[in-house]
């Protein structure tokens, strides 16, 4: 599993041989337990990746500015490229997704080949100012974004109130960790904890630049698609409306009144926060206890996972956007 066909180009070849081999530090019952984990923190996590790291991130520049050029994450493409997001973190999870030749492990090299294509592009004449923002996803980029998959992550459930057992977050650590080696971030900067990756989030966030132009654009295409992207009936279109006052509620816990003017949103009450903090309590605190409750988590989860990318890919395969020419 994972290996070239004997008429791959040589390139290819090297570069398989160089991922498939396990590292030295990978233990894969500790994945697997981490990619359970990860899937248990259920629709806090989404929350989490949509509005702290994601939304979250647009308020400084650089990174932003990229996507912006790159297309796709701003207008009617923004929730098709937020559904690619959501997609791979699924992949990944999976039980087996990480094995060699597997769903999240094929997706998380495919993601990684599409950014050499786009950094080698970008890199080239006079279409991004690498001298005000550094290389096109470089290395600094890379890591930091890996970590709003993992501690962020555990972090921003645990501030809707989720309780994450240390065991628990080992595991979801060491799975991202799998993840950041496949996707070529520099040893040096691959976390066994949370404490050392928030840690380096935070020199991290010390060193970005302030908004730009960029970041308003990409967090208001966010949150206006989530209402948009609900085409049906009167129901449909109210559940839409609903979810972007939701996701904007949150944002108040999240980014507070200051982040949500640097990224030109609207400044609402934090009315959603203390159900959800009910809610995580009760599920994390009562169901979780149980090894019947923590699947059923787990199936709920991906329940509502699995619906979101319907709706937004309809009959299409869902996952990372075709490699550029």
């Amino acid at each position: 599993a994972g290996a070239a066909p004997a008429d791959a180009p040589p390139a290819l070849r090297d570069f398989l041989a160089a991922v498939t081999p396990d590292p030295d530090w990978l233990d894969r019952d500790l994945l697997e337990r981490g990619a359970r984990a990860y899937r248990r923190l259920g629709r806090s996590r989404d929350d989490v990746l949509l509005g702290l790291s994601l939304i979250g991130g647009y308020r400084y520049g650089g990174p932003t500015e990229l996507l912006v050029r790159t297309g796709g994450l701003t207008g009617a493409g923004a929730m098709r490229r937020l559904g690619e997001t959501q997609a791979w973190a699924f992949a990944v999870s999976r039980p087996g997704g990480m094995v060699p030749g597997g769903a999240g492990w094929a997706a998380t090299l495919h993601v990684r080949a599409m950014h050499a294509l786009v950094a080698e592009r970008f890199e080239r004449g006079d279409r991004y100012d690498v001298a005000g923002h550094g290389l096109p996803i470089n290395q600094a980029d890379a890591a930091a974004t890996l970590g709003l998959f993992n501690s962020t992550a555990i972090l921003g459930c645990r501030l809707l109130g989720r309780h994450v057992p240390r065991a628990d977050g080992d595991a979801i650590m060491h799975l991202w960790r799998y993840v950041g080696w496949l996707m070529g971030v520099d040893d040096d900067w691959l976390f066994d904890t949370e404490r050392a990756q928030n840690a380096f989030n935070h020199h991290v966030v010390l060193t970005q630049g302030d908004v730009t132009p960029a970041g308003p654009l990409l967090a208001g295409a966010l949150v206006e698609g989530l209402r948009s992207e609900r085409t049906g009936g009167p129901a449909d279109r109210f559940r839409g409306a609903w979810e972007r006052r939701r996701l904007l509620s949150l944002l108040r816990v999240f980014l507070r009144a200051e982040g949500l003017r640097d990224l030109d949103l609207p400044v609402t009450a934090a009315w959603m926060w203390p159900s959800q903090v009910l809610r995580n309590l009760v599920e994390s605190l009562l169901v979780a206890r149980t090894a019947r409750g923590r699947r059923w988590l787990e199936r709920r989860s991906d329940r509502r996972v699995e619906a979101d990318l319907a709706r937004r890919f309809g009959r299409e395969t869902p996952g990372p956007r075709d490699l550029a020419a």
